[in-house]
């Protein structure tokens, strides 16, 4: 009896993607090991991006046009009066007033209106006794029925040119009439508003109304404000508005009026230690989310423990960037962030010390916002504008270091995927030659075992 063939048994398929990946084995861990690196340094770029863009809202809402660190506050004795706010340049100090009368807006009702058809002319409508607009009756008409209806009379007011918002024409249903309510936009007794229908024809209700002492009213007087200086008989201060600025630095805003015979209120001016320490903590939270972010990204790593650096831990550039900002904090000058309390941790991180913070604003209030500065764009100073400088040239959409290394790292991620491309085919082509060899291979062994049986069955020593 003959003896089968024992050679190994392959199955093309298996076999060709085995050998097709070892021939590439090596080539494809490099691939991707880099496209793995890309795509780290892309995610941190946006983390990077984004952390850098919120320092710069927080220093732009802390130090930005007409911010300031160092608050000071306004109170007024009596709350019911109204209110004060103080900016940091505002003298200290207690001030006594009497509010006499508040500012109110003009508003005048005619009632009575009625439809009215072949109305015409012009209607001028009256400011402070004096034209501020005039209204086209003629074309008043919206909807050229030939007849005028309040509500049409009161939108041509409202888009009439030279109205602009100053007199808002609102309309009331009294049942088979209406009223016509004019409202102005500002307080003051400039606002008074008075119609003149002279020159309105045809059968005009409203013209027959304002000639009608009891159907056109006064439903609020136009008048200025007038608070008086020290006490009721005080030197008087009157304005369209009820709120003041008298006092520089120090808005006075009022919304009741003082009985006669009492006693006037005291405003006072004075440091805001509260306001002040949260804006110095917002500063030290909004440097210290941003250290903390390259902290991170720059970490370096540890290969005998098997923990991965940061995505930036060998670069440079990052690094000089953490550096930079730590920097920056010192500024020079006679004054340092350390005078006033902000101190630097040996993580790199900010602490404020409060207690220093009030000795030094008790001695130099004004230095605070010296060594900060401001981000403004007209004018950056001190380490908020230095810093917001020097954040920019990493942040700036057309040129900063961002947008460059986006672009780099996108140019290397369309590289990486054209060699994964060609490392595919070679891939493929290897895996066809493969199949291609051991498909023969299968066939050769399949016809020797075949034949094996065949002599077998002819010379077997079983065969009779």
């Amino acid at each position: 009896m003959a003896t089968a063939i024992n050679a190994p048994t392959y199955d093309p398929i298996p076999t060709a993607n085995d050998l097709a990946d070892k021939y590439i084995a090596s080539r494809q861990q490099i691939l991707n090991n880099q496209t793995k690196a890309a795509t780290a340094t892309e995610k941190a770029l946006s983390e990077l991006n984004s952390a850098l863009s919120a320092f710069q809202s927080s220093l732009s809402s802390l130090t930005g046009l007409n911010k300031t660190m160092y608050a000071q506050s306004a109170a007024f004795s009596d709350t019911t009066l109204g209110s004060a706010t103080a900016s940091s340049t505002a003298a200290p100090g207690t001030y006594a007033f009497f509010v006499k009368q508040l500012a109110a807006v003009s508003q005048v009702s005619y009632s009575g209106l009625t439809d009215n058809a072949g109305v015409g002319g012009k209607l001028t409508v009256n400011m402070g006794g004096s034209a501020a607009f005039e209204v086209n009756m003629a074309t008043a008409d919206a909807d050229g029925n030939g007849t005028l209806s309040t509500r049409e009379l009161a939108a041509a007011i409202n888009a009439a040119a030279g109205n602009d918002g100053k007199i808002t024409a609102s309309v009331i249903n009294t049942g088979g009439t209406a009223e016509l309510v004019l409202t102005s936009k500002d307080t003051g007794a400039n606002t008074a508003i008075t119609l003149d229908t002279s020159l309105v024809t045809g059968g005009s209700s409203l013209a027959a109304a304002n000639a009608d002492p009891a159907r056109r009213r006064v439903l609020s007087q136009a008048q200025d404000a007038e608070i008086r200086v020290g006490s009721e008989n005080g030197t008087a201060i009157v304005q369209a508005s009820n709120t003041f600025t008298a006092i520089d630095g120090v808005k006075m805003t009022f919304t009741k009026v003082q009985a006669s015979g009492a006693s006037p209120f005291t405003l006072t001016v004075g440091q805001d230690d509260k306001t002040t320490t949260d804006n110095v903590k917002a500063f030290i939270e909004a440097f210290n989310k941003l250290r903390n972010v390259l902290a991170t990204l720059t970490k370096p790593g540890d290969k005998a423990n098997e923990i991965a650096g940061g995505a930036f831990s060998h670069d440079g550039g990052v690094r000089a960037l953490n550096d930079r900002l730590t920097a920056l904090l010192r500024p020079d000058g006679p004054d340092s962030l350390a005078n006033y309390g902000i101190v630097a941790t040996r993580s790199g991180t900010l602490e404020l010390d409060e207690d220093r913070l009030l000795a030094q604003l008790a001695r130099n209030p004004a230095g605070l916002d010296a060594v900060i500065g401001s981000t403004a764009a007209a004018s950056p100073t001190g380490v908020a504008g230095a810093l917001d400088k020097y954040v920019k040239t990493w942040s700036n959409g057309v040129n900063g270091q961002i947008k460059l290394r986006r672009e780099q790292t996108s140019t290397l991620q369309t590289r990486l995927a054209d060699r994964q491309a060609k490392l595919n085919d070679q891939h493929k082509a290897a895996y066809d030659r493969y199949l291609k060899q051991f498909t023969q291979l299968q066939t050769m062994q399949n016809q020797m075992n075949h034949n094996v049986t065949l002599f077998d069955a002819l010379f077997g020593n079983d065969k009779d």
